[in-house]
């Protein structure tokens, strides 16, 4: 039986930090990594690695590369599972593979998001299989859920 494939994307900074720390949890695994930080390919040798354009409320603009991209990692690598810690990208990334793959998807929002779920997660929550947050006291009956944090 072949591995399950995840697709793990994350922005730069506290995000990547958080997705890098679930590594472990991908034991296993296929992983392939996506980051609008082309730089961070060189901290996970042995895994595929996209970088995709930068998209935020600044630089909307931006979605008319990044929906492409994300669209291409999704129809090349067919994954089961797509992940994100997080930020607009994420979101992109999420509402793709609901589009275009079959996979399963999960949003963990950032653990910087302590009294709310950022704008990004609120959107995401329309993608997400699985909406969680890393904080205990913002988990709800109806989303998001509450698994414990990275950090």
């Amino acid at each position: 039986m072949k591995p399950r494939k995840i697709v793990a994307i994350a922005s730069s900074g506290g995000h990547w930090v958080q997705m890098r720390r679930l590594m472990p949890a991908f034991e296993g695994c296929e992983v392939v990594f996506v980051s609008p930080a082309k730089d961070y390919a060189h901290d996970v040798p042995g895994h595929r690695f996209y970088a995709v354009a930068d998209v935020n409320r600044s630089m909307l603009h931006n979605l008319v590369l990044t929906i492409p991209q994300f669209i291409v990692i999704m129809l090349r690598e067919r994954p089961d599972v797509v992940i994100t810690t997080g930020s607009m990208p994420g979101c992109v990334g999420l509402a793709v593979a609901k589009g275009f793959s079959r996979a399963k998807t999960m949003w963990i929002d950032s653990i910087a998001n302590c009294e709310v779920m950022s704008s990004s997660g609120r959107q995401a929550r329309r993608f997400a299989d699985r909406w969680l947050t890393q904080w205990e006291d913002l988990a709800a009956p109806d989303g998001p859920e509450y698994w414990g944090a990275v950090l």
